[in-house]
């Protein structure tokens, strides 16, 4: 007895289109607020996307370049402020 019906390659795919666009919307975000957890989250989600051949290449490279660019804004703040968070 089979409760639910088997995934189709088709949601495969689309769960990873919304791993590469997640990835990027995350890094975006990381860029203003949280970025030392929203960076490696949205470098995962890049890399996972990657991995599983997402449709949405490139935005799974921009969520992967922002989620870097993510924590080199923070190490760049945390040594000007000498601290382990950042404020303007």
């Amino acid at each position: 007895m089979q409760l639910t019906a088997p995934a189709t390659r088709r949601t495969g795919i689309r769960d990873t289109d919304g791993m590469a666009v997640a990835s990027f919307v995350l890094g975006l975000l990381g860029l203003l607020v949280l970025n030392v957890f929203l960076g490696p989250i949205a470098i995962a989600l890049a890399g996972v996307a990657l991995r599983r051949g997402t449709a949405r290449r490139g935005r799974a490279l921009l969520g992967l370049g922002l989620g870097i660019a993510d924590l080199l804004v923070l190490a760049a703040f945390m040594s000007a402020d000498n601290t382990m968070s950042w404020s303007l």
